[in-house]
């Protein structure tokens, strides 16, 4: 299986992907744990059905330290016990964000007034940026039909 189109081959593909890469970076530097943030990502990607993104931040999250159990259970993690209140709070404001189509009223203020209750404002905007830095990662790679099963931790810097 070969993508439709080499991203990082790519002059206009690699330019326009390290400004996103860059935006990721500043978020990385937020005070929003990296456990949230990699949960985020790995459920949005689910969401869309990214399997090159659902690779990438399982392995991302694992060489952090997460756990199988935890990363298992991301696709239903309304019914484990095993997330936090902030990282449920996380999760469904990830739904809602990623499900904008699905949701004609987006994220409704019970979802963002619970998200309020455990993160401060950098960290929600931490959080908000994040869900749409991933999407917009997502789309690319589904997009171009990006393989999956290749990625090794840490090999985009």
């Amino acid at each position: 299986m070969h993508a439709r189109l080499n991203l990082l081959g790519n002059t206009v593909a690699a330019r326009s992907l390290r400004h996103i890469i860059s935006a990721d970076k500043v978020l990385s530097d937020s005070t929003l744990p990296t456990a949230t943030r990699e949960l985020v990502k790995l459920r949005a990607s689910q969401i869309n059905g990214c399997g090159f993104c659902t690779d990438m931040h399982t392995k991302d999250a694992t060489h952090a330290g997460e756990t199988s159990t935890r990363l298992n259970l991301v696709a239903a993690w309304r019914e484990a016990k095993v997330f936090t209140d902030a990282e449920r709070a996380a999760l469904e404001l990830t739904e809602q964000g990623t499900r904008t189509a699905d949701a004609a009223g987006g994220v409704t203020d019970d979802v963002w007034a619970n998200a309020a209750k455990h993160y401060d404002e950098d960290q929600l905007a931490a959080l908000v940026l994040g869900i749409a830095l991933i999407n917009a990662f997502n789309r690319v790679n589904v997009i171009v039909q990006q393989p999956a099963g290749d990625y090794q931790p840490g090999q985009f810097g």
